[in-house]
């Protein structure tokens, strides 16, 4: 075995980049670093702050939580469990039941998990597309169309075929007798923020219900008003069997659900998948928050409209060459230049985004974005394009 040498200096394995900030508050939209600067956060936590850092409403609910009941396991119920699965069944659409875990990758893998026990012995392959990202466990690793984060981790779990992005036809070309679902994004986030063409979902789903097999969706960073509505299907019209999410549910706590129709979901018996700290009482307590926050304030019309406030003002900004995705979940494409380049320049300017291709910048600040700060965010980057 060949190794490369690394810097051992600090207590935290290599696994991301050196950190160019440490950040010590944050308020809404707005982070403080260590040595008192102020930035705009229109990175969110890679969409996971959708009500801003520091929400009221979602600290109280922790805070009381934590005074009366942490941890049981999952052997018995909890109140806000039982709450969350309920709400996130009925923003789904109804009709199916919930699992709770840590995490995206966790909820796709259970996904998959479901899949394998839906389909059999025989029928075991996952679809999904190339340019996906579906998390960093192993068989998420595989689902994930890149082949380049597959590097060094072989051999991956047999069992996922990656297809074109947006190609119907490829799709079903792909589609055997050993194949159980098909598992995508309804909009790309981690691959370049690309969304599904109008119709790509709709066939898919057509195939789908034609051939027998699961349609599944990957909802982690486009779920719970990101885009517009609550999840990113539903600008499409579609209906699919299993929905995974995760990010936006905690606001920062972390916890993921994944959700499947009952005739799916049924699949699963007691003993078949579990995690120790999935859907714990705190967890769950902050979901229930946020949850009744985004529909009080009604969280999918704000981002829809601060996403055109946004898109507008970024569309006019010499260097970008387009603007792509939905509601608040956006990437500028750069006429010239290195989108990580161009952000760390916005973050040593006080705006916090993302290169999320080497041409592109993300930008999914929290859904409750005031005018202002869109406007000021907008005026940071036109100064660093210049």
């Amino acid at each position: 075995m060949t190794t490369t040498p690394v810097n051992l200096a600090g207590p935290l394995l290599a696994t991301y980049p050196p950190q160019p900030v440490t950040f010590v508050r944050g308020k809404g939209t707005e982070l403080w670093d260590d040595a008192g600067n102020r930035y705009l956060d229109f990175l969110s936590g890679l969409a996971v702050t959708s009500l801003g850092h520091a929400h009221p409403e979602v600290a109280k609910a922790i805070s009381e939580q934590a005074t009366q009941l942490l941890h049981v396991s999952n052997l018995f119920g909890t109140e806000p469990g039982l709450e969350v699965a309920t709400t996130l069944d009925r923003l789904v659409g109804g009709g199916g039941q919930v699992f709770f875990c840590n995490s995206g990758a966790e909820a796709n893998e259970a996904a998959i998990k479901l899949a394998r026990k839906w389909g059999g012995r025989d029928r075991y392959v996952v679809l999904t597309a190339e340019g996906s990202f579906h998390g960093r466990t192993l068989a998420t690793l595989h689902a994930t169309g890149q082949t380049n984060k597959h590097a060094g981790f072989e051999p991956l779990p047999d069992g996922f075929r990656h297809v074109p992005w947006n190609d119907l036809e490829a799709l079903e070309a792909a589609i055997t007798a050993d194949v159980a679902a098909v598992l995508l994004e309804s909009i790309q986030a981690e691959g370049g923020v690309r969304p599904a063409e109008n119709q790509y979902l709709t066939g898919v789903e057509s195939l789908c219900r034609e051939k027998g097999i699961l349609f599944m969706l990957d909802e982690v960073q486009t779920g719970l008003a990101r885009t517009g509505e609550w999840f990113g299907f539903q600008h499409y019209g579609v209906s699919p069997d299993v929905v995974c999410m995760a990010k936006a549910l905690g606001n920062g706590m972390p916890i993921g659900a994944t959700w499947a129709k009952a005739e799916a979901g049924a699949a699963f018996r007691p003993g078949d998948h579990a995690t120790t700290f999935g859907g714990q009482p705190l967890a769950t307590a902050a979901a229930r928050a946020v949850l009744e926050v985004m529909e009080r304030d009604e969280a999918p019309l704000a981002a829809a409209a601060a996403g055109r406030r946004l898109r507008n003002g970024l569309e006019a900004l010499p260097g970008i060459a387009s603007v792509r995705g939905r509601g608040l979940l956006l990437a500028a494409e750069l006429t010239e230049g290195s989108g990580p380049d161009v952000a760390r320049a916005a973050l040593d300017t006080g705006l916090v985004v993302n290169g999320v291709t080497p041409t592109a910048l993300r930008l999914t600040p929290p859904l409750f974005v005031s005018d202002g700060e869109i406007d000021e965010a907008v005026e940071i980057l036109k100064g660093v394009l210049s």
